[in-house]
């Protein structure tokens, strides 16, 4: 079973913080957790150095791959330093490689 994992600490939300199930909003000086395990996401948070984490809104979700997980990770942090109640962002998508040879039109 192929898994990741991404912290990211000191996410200070912006107006509004980020919206999670358990708890409603929280704000201020947050942390950001993405697990990726068997193509699924799983994003949390929690005030910084706090025991507790939360589920971000709208997590768990669809992932297919560790490079899309780790997107949807920096996506989840900007949209919390956003705030606006923020929740889970659509999953990014890897860029399409260009076909060999061909030439951009």
């Amino acid at each position: 079973m192929a898994w990741a994992s991404w912290t990211t600490c000191g996410v200070f939300s912006g107006h509004g913080g980020v919206l999670t199930e358990e708890v409603g909003v929280l704000s201020g000086d947050l942390t950001v957790h993405t697990t990726w395990a068997e193509d699924t996401a799983q994003i949390t948070v929690q005030y910084s150095g706090a025991i507790d984490w939360f589920t971000m809104a709208g997590s768990p979700v669809a992932c297919c791959s560790e490079e899309d997980s780790r997107r949807l990770h920096e996506a989840a942090v900007r949209a919390v330093r956003n705030g606006a109640a923020a929740t889970v962002p659509l999953p990014p998508r890897a860029e399409p490689e260009q076909a060999a040879g061909s030439a951009p039109e």
